[in-house]
């Protein structure tokens, strides 16, 4: 999932996201201790998409915190 299309989200979305990317980790995490994982490289690009999503999340949090304390 490329940065443009997380920032052109919005908040729920990012929810949604960052949900079905963590089940996806886990289904993977479980595929590979029941059978053989076709690709071992969607465990570091699912671990990337995840931090993807949570850091737009934080931005989010932060920049809506400064402005309400303006």
């Amino acid at each position: 999932m490329k940065a443009k299309a997380i920032h052109s989200m919005n908040a729920e979305d990012l929810a949604m996201e960052a949900t079905s990317l963590r089940r996806r980790l886990f289904d993977l995490r479980r595929q590979s201790v029941s059978e053989k994982v076709a690709d071992n490289s969607q465990f570091k690009k699912t671990r990337k998409d995840i931090a993807r999503v949570l850091t737009e999340t934080k931005a989010r949090a932060i920049a809506a915190s400064k402005e309400t304390s303006k």
